[in-house]
C-alpha cells in the first residue's frame, strides 16, 4: 500500500485488480492466517448448505407427494428446512462480518505501516464486528423495502399489462432495472462496511458516505462486483451440478470437483474483501479526500484500547476538497 494517494484515483478496473492481487501476495502470511481461521469455515458453510438444503428439500417434497403421509409429518419436514436455512444465514452472516472486519483492519494497518500480527487482528475483530452489524441491519432494511416495492410493481405489471407482447417487453426492462438496483445496494453496502471500520461513522451515515464515495467510480465499481458475482455464480453452479446433483459423475470425481470449488471459493472470498477495501481508497482519492495516515493509525488504535482521542470530533480521514 505504498502507492502515492494521488495516483490511486487513476486506478481503473484492471488497476484495482492488480493492486489487490499485489497486496495479497505481498502480505500472504497474515492473509493466509485470516483465510484459515475465518474464510475457510465461511466457505465450508456456504458450500455445505447446498448439500444439506437439497437433502431436506427433496425429503419434504417426497413426503408431500406421498399420499399416506400425515400432514404433521410434511409440516415437520418443511420446518426443519426453514430452521436450517435460518441457522445457515445466521452463521454465514457472523463469519462474513468477522472476515470483513479482519481483512479491512489488516489492509488499513498495512496502509499506515503499523505493525500487524494475527493475534492483534483477532483481538480487534470482535470490536469492529459490532459496527459492521449495525451497518448490515441498515442495508438489510433498505433491501427489504426495495424488494417489497418490487413485489408491488410486479403485481401492478401483471394486472395492468400481463403477458402480452408489450407486457413481456416491459417485464424484461423491469427485471433489468430490478437487478441493477440490487447490484447498487450491494455495492453501497460493501463500501459502507469498509467505511464502518476506517471512519468514525457506521449504520445509516456509513451508507450515505458510501453512496457519495462511489459517485464517479460507479462504472468501475459495477464492473468489479459483476466479475466477483460471476465467479461466485460459476462456482455455485458447478458445485450444485456436479457435487450436489452428481450429474454424470462418480463419487471420486464429485469429491475432486468439490475440493476444487472449495479452494476457488476461498480465494474469491478473500479477494473480494481486499478488492472492496482497495476500491474504498481509490474512491477517497478520486474525490480528493486526503487520508491522514497518522490520524487513521490513531483511529485503528481505538479498537485495541491503547489510544484515547482527546476530542470526540477527531476523525482519521479528513476531507480536503481540491
Amino acid at each position: 500500500m505504498d502507492r502515492e494517494q494521488q495516483e490511486l484515483q487513476f486506478l481503473g478496473f484492471f488497476g484495482i485488480f492488480r493492486y489487490s492481487f499485489k497486496t495479497v501476495f505481498s502480505w500472504r502470511k497474515i492473509f493466509s492466517q485470516i483465510t484459515l481461521t475465518l474464510i475457510l469455515p465461511l466457505s465450508f458453510v456456504f458450500l455445505f448448505q447446498f448439500q444439506v438444503s437439497q437433502l431436506l428439500f427433496d425429503k419434504a417434497i417426497r413426503d408431500q407427494n406421498t399420499r399416506n403421509r400425515l400432514s404433521h409429518k410434511v409440516s415437520a419436514d418443511w420446518a426443519r428446512f426453514v430452521l436450517f436455512k435460518a441457522a445457515y444465514f445466521t452463521v454465514f452472516l457472523i463469519l462474513s462480518l468477522l472476515s470483513t472486519a479482519a481483512v479491512v483492519y489488516t489492509i488499513a494497518c498495512i496502509y499506515t505501516a503499523k505493525q500487524i500480527t494475527f493475534k492483534k487482528v483477532m483481538s480487534v475483530v470482535p470490536r469492529v464486528w459490532k459496527r459492521l452489524f449495525v451497518t448490515f441491519i441498515c442495508s438489510f432494511a433498505v433491501a427489504l423495502v426495495y424488494n417489497v416495492v418490487a413485489i408491488g410493481v410486479l403485481v401492478l405489471w401483471a394486472v395492468v399489462v400481463g403477458f402480452s407482447s408489450i407486457g413481456i417487453a416491459i417485464g424484461i426492462v423491469l427485471l433489468i432495472l430490478y437487478i441493477a438496483g440490487l447490484l447498487y445496494i450491494t455495492i453501497v453496502w460493501n463500501i459502507a462496511s469498509v467505511v464502518s471500520v476506517l471512519e468514525d461513522i457506521y449504520g445509516w451515515k456509513a451508507m450515505v458516505k458510501s453512496r457519495c464515495l462511489i459517485k464517479g467510480k460507479m462504472g468501475v465499481s459495477v464492473g468489479l462486483f459483476v466479475v466477483i458475482g460471476f465467479c461466485f455464480g460459476a462456482i455455485e453452479a458447478v458445485f450444485e451440478t456436479f457435487v450436489v446433483e452428481g450429474f454424470g459423475s462418480s463419487l471420486a470425481i464429485r469429491v475432486v470437483i468439490g475440493i476444487i470449488c472449495f479452494l476457488l471459493l476461498l480465494k474469491v472470498m478473500l479477494f473480494e474483501l481486499v478488492m472492496q477495501t482497495v476500491l474504498y481508497f481509490v474512491c477517497k482519492s478520486y474525490h480528493h479526500e486526503s487520508i491522514d495516515r497518522s490520524a487513521l493509525s490513531g483511529h485503528l488504535e481505538t479498537f485495541t484500547g491503547n489510544y484515547f482521542p482527546l476530542r470526540a470530533k477527531n476523525v482519521q480521514l479528513e476531507e480536503s476538497h481540491v
